[in-house]
This record gives structure tokens, sequence and C-alpha cells, in this order.
């Protein structure tokens, strides 16, 4: 199983629109083949940091959902949303 961790800033005006779009994904992923589990953190310094982990069975199921239409379309419009590119890093999961 791999993790891939992302960190999301949001805009200070838009943290709200980020989470719902965020949650909106999630629900996407958890519908395709190989997801695992999600969990989303709030930064208790930075109020516009969100950053989710998500466990998926293995590296080629996660890069299929990446290139999904499913995604795209939970995706839509996000790159409005952050102050900065997300950063994002997978994970073996032991």
């Amino acid at each position: 199983m791999i993790g891939v961790l992302t960190h999301h800033w949001a805009k200070a005006d838009r943290v709200d629109e980020a989470k719902k779009l965020l949650d909106g994904n999630g629900l996407a992923q958890s519908k395709a083949p190989g997801f695992v589990s999600r969990q989303t953190l709030y930064s208790t310094g930075d109020p516009t940091k969100i950053t989710t982990l998500v466990v998926w069975t293995n590296n080629d199921i996660y890069d299929q959902w990446r290139a999904s239409p499913e995604r795209t379309v939970a995706m839509k419009g996000a790159e409005e949303l952050w102050s900065k590119r997300p950063e994002s890093e997978r994970f073996h999961v032991a």
C-alpha cells in the first residue's frame, strides 16, 4: 500500500470553498478502485493549510485515479482556490 500526503494552501478568503472541494474529491476517491482510506488534517498553526493523507493499494491504482475523468470533475476550479501550488509525496505504508 501507499500513502499520499498532500499539503494544500487555500487563499485566506476561500478556505471554506477549498474544504468543500477537497471533501468532494475525497468522496469521489472513496468510490474509486484501490482506495483504502482518507484523512483530512487542518493545521493548528496555519488556518489556510489543509493536508490530506490518502491510502491506496498501490502506485498504479493511484496513477489511474490521478488520470481519471472523475478526478478531473472533482477538482475542477481548484487552481483558483490555492495561494500556492499543492505539495504531494508518496510513502510506503508499513
